[in-house]
C-alpha cells in the first residue's frame, strides 16, 4: 500500500530527502507522494522513513493504492532496475 500525505502537512521539508525512491515532491499546497514510486521503503528499510521523521503524523496508508508486501517488493525491484 502506498502512503499519502494529508492536509495536516506543515511543509517542514523533512520527509522529501528521506525517500529512497524519490516519491515525495512539493505539490501546489503540501508535499505529495507519487504512488507509482512509493514502496513504503520496502527493499530499502524496515520502516517507512518519511513516517519516522514526520513531526505531525500526517502520512498514513493510501486506501486508493492497496498493495501487498510482495507487490511493494516487485515495485522496488522495477524501480531499482530502471535506475540502474
Amino acid at each position: 500500500m502506498a502512503l499519502i500525505i494529508t492536509d495536516e502537512c506543515i511543509n517542514c521539508d523533512v520527509c522529501e530527502p528521506e525517500c529512497p525512491n524519490g516519491a515525495i515532491y512539493q505539490g501546489d499546497e503540501i508535499y505529495e507522494i507519487d504512488p507509482d514510486l512509493c514502496t513504503e521503503c520496502v527493499g530499502h528499510y524496515e520502516t517507512s522513513q518519511c513516517v519516522e521523521v514526520c513531526p505531525v503524523d500526517c502520512i498514513p496508508h493510501d486506501p486508493d493504492h492497496v498493495e501487498s508486501q510482495e507487490e511493494l517488493m516487485a515495485k522496488y525491484e522495477r524501480i531499482t532496475a530502471e535506475s540502474a
